[in-house]
């Protein structure tokens, strides 16, 4: 009997203790979202992995809160992905996530209304679902409510804020919206600064006059001369879109240089031109113009970050065939290596010395490049496919 009624109150406990916690509903991410519409609530979703620390925290310590379980179940429609399966992955890709855990609030078009990061007390996990709660966050789509002319400053610093990477250009005309009502007589703080220098990509944006008129504010935060470089970027944008013979898919070196030097200086508009072009033909595939381009660049190559110096030796082990430049990129990839080694920067090394006749090296560095891959649980493929070429010769 003492038995039976011990499994009872365990039962009881375990069903009371479901209650209590958030319910994660185990639905499609499309029927999450259309479920949400159609009861005019968020979307709350918890973006975890197998192996995140603070996201099993959340998940013991405050998902089961009885507060947090009765305002989320309540007032959203809750799911779990972890992003690094399934639908997860594209949830990843689309929203930007990159670190864990990540809380997604989505309205019913699948729009972010808003996205938060990392472990959170109770206090603050349930502030934060009270305040994306809001009926503002209801009332319609941020665009919808962007069409119609919502000038709110904070509204408009969401719209920033999340569409920055996943629709620039939406981000970019709420900035411009924020600093057009941004009264005169309020100075600029160190925020807006940096959300106006984000979105200010050439001299005709419409927020250039902002940066124009407003100098003696911005130069409050940063070094004039800072101010006079970036000034002097904004300036060559044009002048690069200028110079780009679309047709032929290719730069106007005199054009651009006739332009921009008596701007910038003759040494400016080199360092401008020669980024612009590595920029673009990698872009347009035209990889002996990338080639030529990169030499000149990268001359000097101790003046430049090991990691920058490693994309374009990757770049020439994939599609460069000259040996005098595959040679060059190797001393690029040494670079990175010499800094620290990992399975990415061992295996482009070992390419190129395959590439330029390096055997005994080349093999060497590509079972280095297995071995820390395998360490690290990662993909080794590359490596032992360049081990089995190295090999077979």
């Amino acid at each position: 009997m003492k038995k039976i009624v011990s499994c009872l109150f365990l039962f009881s406990a375990i069903a009371t203790f479901a209650q209590e916690a958030i319910h994660f509903q185990e639905l499609p991410f499309k029927d999450l979202i259309a479920k949400a519409k159609k009861e005019n609530k968020i979307v709350f979703i918890d973006a975890y992995t197998s192996w995140c620390g603070p996201c099993k925290m959340m998940e013991r310590n405050i998902f089961t809160k009885k507060t947090v379980g009765d305002y989320y179940n309540s007032n959203f429609v809750n799911a779990r992905f972890d992003m690094e399966k399934g639908e997860g992955r594209e949830i990843a890709a689309k929203f930007g996530v990159r670190s864990y855990p990540t809380y997604l609030f989505l309205n019913g078009d699948g729009e972010l209304v808003s996205q938060n990061f990392g472990y959170m007390e109770e206090s603050m996990f349930l502030s934060m679902a009270q305040d994306i709660n809001s009926p503002n966050n209801k009332k319609g789509t941020l665009k919808e409510r962007f069409e119609k002319g919502e000038k709110d400053p904070e509204f408009l610093i969401n719209i920033m804020r999340l569409n920055s990477s996943s629709d620039f250009d939406f981000a970019k005309k709420a900035s411009e919206r924020y600093f057009e009502n941004k009264e005169k007589t309020s100075e600029l703080t160190k925020d807006d600064i940096g959300l106006l220098l984000f979105f200010l990509k050439s001299s005709e944006d419409k927020n250039y006059k902002v940066f124009t008129q407003r100098k003696a504010e911005i130069i409050k935060f940063l070094p004039e001369e800072t101010y006079r470089e970036f000034d002097n970027q904004l300036k060559l944008g044009k002048i690069v879109e200028q110079s780009i013979d679309s047709q032929n898919k290719k730069i106007d070196d005199d054009y651009f240089m006739n332009m921009a030097e008596p701007l910038v200086g003759k040494h400016d508009a080199e360092v401008k031109l020669n980024q612009t072009k590595l920029s673009y033909y990698e872009q347009n595939a035209n990889f002996p113009e990338y080639e030529k381009a990169a030499l000149v660049y990268y001359k000097n190559s101790d003046a430049f970050e090991p990691n920058e110096l490693l994309k374009a030796a990757w770049i020439f082990s994939e599609h460069i065939n000259n040996p005098t430049s595959l040679k060059k990129a190797a001393e690029w990839a040494e670079k990175s290596v010499m800094r620290g080694e990992t399975s990415e920067n061992t295996y482009i090394l070992a390419k190129l010395y395959f590439l330029t006749g390096n055997k005994d090296q080349a093999k060497t560095y590509a079972e280095m490049s297995k071995k820390m891959a395998n360490q690290a649980q990662k993909d080794s493929t590359l490596a032992d496919t360049l081990l089995n070429q190295i090999n077979s010769k």
